[in-house]
C-alpha cells in the first residue's frame, strides 16, 4: 500500500475506533478533533515535508496538539520548531490481508469476551481471577479495517494472549467484509504483528505541542 492509501484507511478506521468526529481533509492531509485534555486534536500528514511540518508547528500553539507524520523520527526532529517534541517510542504503519483464522487456545483459566458497539468489535481476555489480561479492537470501514489498542497487561505476557486477540480481531474484520487490515504499531507491538504476517509499510512519528503538564498521549496504540 502507498502512503496516501494506507493513511486514508488508517484515519477512517481510527476515528471510528476512538469515537471521534470524522476527519476533515486538508491540503496537507487530515485533521481529527480528538477532544481529550492532553490530545486535543491531531493533524495527519501522509506525505510530509519540511515546509508543511514547519508551517503547522509555527501556526499551531495549543498544548496537547499532535502531528502524526509518515516519516522517520530523525527527520521529524529536524523539521519541528521550538515548543514541539518527538516522543521516545516510534510508530510503524503495518498492513495485512484479512482472513478468518482460528484463534489459538488460551491458557487454562483464561476466557474471551467479545462485544460490538458503534461499529467497533472489541475483544477482552480475562484472567482466572476475572481481571482484564489483554484486549484489542477493530473498526471495519468498508474494504479496510483498523486494529487498535491491542494490549497485554503486566503479569500476563508471553502466554499467547496478544496472538489470540489479534487473530480474533482479524477474523472479525474479515467477516465484516474487510479485506485489508491496517494498524499503527509500537516498538513492542511490531514484533508480534510481524510474526503474525503483518507487513511494514513505513514509519509513523508523533509530534506533540509541549506543555508543562504530562506530555504522554492517552490510550495504547497510535
Amino acid at each position: 500500500m502507498d502512503s496516501a492509501t494506507i493513511t486514508s484507511a488508517w484515519v477512517a478506521g481510527w476515528t471510528v475506533s476512538r469515537g471521534t468526529p470524522a476527519a476533515v481533509e486538508e491540503p496537507w492531509g487530515y485533521r481529527i478533533d480528538v477532544g481529550l485534555p492532553h490530545h486535543v486534536f491531531r493533524h495527519v500528514l501522509p506525505e510530509p515535508d519540511e515546509v508543511s511540518v514547519r508551517k503547522l508547528c509555527e501556526n499551531v500553539t495549543e498544548p496537547g496538539a499532535w502531528l502524526k507524520i509518515l516519516a522517520a523520527p530523525e527527520r521529524a526532529a529536524g523539521w519541528i520548531t521550538p515548543g514541539w517534541t518527538v516522543p521516545d517510542d516510534p510508530g510503524f504503519m503495518m498492513f495485512t490481508a484479512l482472513r478468518a483464522t482460528a484463534a489459538p487456545a488460551l491458557p487454562d483459566g483464561y476466557a474471551t469476551e467479545t462485544a460490538t458497539r458503534d461499529g467497533v468489535y472489541r475483544v477482552r481476555i480475562l484472567a482466572p481471577d476475572g481481571t482484564l489480561a489483554a484486549r484489542g479492537q477493530i473498526a471495519p470501514t468498508g474494504a479496510t479495517a483498523v486494529v487498535d489498542q491491542v494490549e497485554t497487561y503486566d503479569g500476563h505476557r508471553r502466554r499467547g494472549l496478544g496472538r489470540a486477540v489479534l487473530r480474533t480481531l482479524e477474523t472479525a474484520g474479515a467477516r465484516a467484509g474487510a479485506t485489508t487490515g491496517v494498524l499503527a504499531a509500537t516498538t513492542d507491538g511490531r514484533a508480534l504483528y510481524g510474526a503474525l504476517g503483518w507487513r511494514y509499510q513505513g514509519p509513523l512519528t508523533g509530534i506533540v505541542r509541549s506543555a508543562d503538564r504530562d506530555r504522554t498521549e492517552p490510550g495504547k496504540g497510535s
